[in-house]
């Protein structure tokens, strides 16, 4: 079977849930001259915590330099993934079973706090949980996650379920992967959607949200009170959270200590035209979010039309016009080649994004210099951010507790300082780990 599409789209250079969700049209008012509290960042962490914070009586603005929702949020394959970005016997190893534990469960309330929160706002964006099956792309690979299986079970997923190489054809239309792991609790959503009714929802709890409206620079006033210039002004704010990822926009070159532990990373992302229903469900037969075990792995899903949502690392570039173009390329050879009954379709859109990649692969929220940040999310944010923006806001209220990563040291990358002028080379040991292993 061969797929068919009428009237094929020319190839758009921007993201799909961006563009087909209305866009949100942030507060137009002159800055006010204090807050309670400014959120710098107007993504779904900061969103979050300004819902949050906004229903319980404080002055919230939110600063954002850009579009609301529209960089990270906005860019993603659309997952909304239970499970680590590490390997779990790995950092049980590394931080002990108990903290391991503790850390692998603050992603299943995070894929709990996206669906209470979409149930408490009523915000339509096809929501729904179908589970992440992660795909064995070597034998020796499934042979890895076999192993894993059992102590990820026993500590801290009873729900999870391994799916034998002999089962792969009832997941997925294809001969390329062999095995998987699947996490039920997993879900997947419209981005741009939930992104438009994250802030509607903040700001008819109170919240002020300022796009376009790039932060030049923070002046720390007293204790954790800073002021925050502006193009359009300043504003004076008692408590201020940090909520940017891997941001190149507005001035930070003065805070170091953000820009020498994250490294902002390229990932890339293609859209097929619709495929129709059931040529769509011979490819992906469970409609699941999927990952493959690859070092430089690969991430898809469908949509509730009947596209193909296809991702990866493709180059270790950053994010432009151009270079989006260029790994959407690399991106169907990748496709056509996992899946061939796809040559041929035609791609309606591709863009790239950029990971806020730390050093150990996990997120890591708590105050500096009087300042508070969530960040790091290493590609497994659009649960964790959304859930931290609510942990944060108490956190902010005196709840130290409620921060799940606090105990997490956040270490500097060596040899960073700014711009990633290794990306190359890592992309290199990459591929070559990907070939060899």
């Amino acid at each position: 079977m061969t797929a068919r599409c009428s009237n094929p789209n020319i190839m758009k250079l921007e993201s799909f849930w961006t563009d087909t969700a209305a866009p949100f049209e942030g507060c137009r008012d002159a800055l006010p001259a204090k807050a309670d509290v400014v959120v710098v960042g107007g993504g779904f962490t900061g969103l979050s915590a300004a819902r949050t914070m906004a229903r319980k009586g404080a002055s919230v603005v939110v600063l954002e330099a850009r579009a609301v929702a529209a960089e990270g949020s906005g860019r993603n394959g659309g997952h909304v993934n239970n499970g680590l970005a590490v390997d779990y016997p790995q950092l049980a190893e590394r931080v002990g079973k108990e903290q391991a534990a503790a850390w692998y469960r603050a992603y299943d309330a995070a894929v709990d706090t996206v669906e209470r929160v979409i149930g408490d706002e009523a915000i339509d964006c096809n929501f729904e949980r179908r589970g992440k099956l992660k795909l064995a792309s070597r034998p020796d690979h499934y042979e890895v996650l076999a192993r894993n299986f059992d102590q990820l079970k026993r500590e801290a997923d009873p729900h999870v379920e391994l799916v034998a190489p002999g089962r792969i054809r009832d997941e997925v239309g294809t001969d390329r992967f062999f095995g998987g792991l699947l996490y039920r609790k997993s879900g997947q959503m419209h981005m741009g959607r939930f992104g438009r009714g994250l802030a509607e929802a903040a700001t008819r709890h109170g919240a002020r949200i300022h796009d376009f409206t790039a932060v030049e620079r923070l002046e720390r006033v007293r204790g954790s009170t800073y002021r925050l210039h502006t193009a359009k002004g300043t504003v004076e704010a008692s408590q201020v959270l940090l909520a940017t990822g891997a941001t190149r926009y507005g001035n930070w070159s003065s805070f170091l200590f953000w820009r020498r532990r994250i490294v902002p990373i390229g990932s890339f992302i293609i859209v097929t035209e619709p495929l129709g229903q059931e040529f769509a469900e011979s490819v992906l037969k469970q409609r699941r979010t999927y990952t493959t075990t690859s070092t430089l792995h690969n991430y898809f899903r469908l949509t509730p039309d009947h596209r193909l949502v296809w991702g990866g690392r493709a180059r270790f570039a950053l994010s432009n016009p151009r270079s989006d173009a260029r790994s959407g390329a690399i991106l169907k050879r990748q496709l056509d080649e996992i899946f061939p009954q796809l040559a041929g379709t035609p791609i309606a859109y591709c863009w790239g994004g950029e990971v806020d990649m730390t050093w150990d692969r996990l997120p890591h929220a708590g105050e500096k210099d009087g300042l508070f940040y969530s960040m790091g999310y290493s590609g497994h944010g659009t649960q964790m951010s959304v859930h931290m923006g609510e942990c944060m806001a108490r956190v902010m209220a005196g709840d130290a507790a409620a921060n799940p990563w606090r105990n997490n040291r956040w270490q500097a990358i060596p040899g960073h300082f700014g711009p990633p002028w290794f990306l190359p080379a890592v992309g290199i040991y990459y591929r070559l780990k990907d070939k060899l292993a």
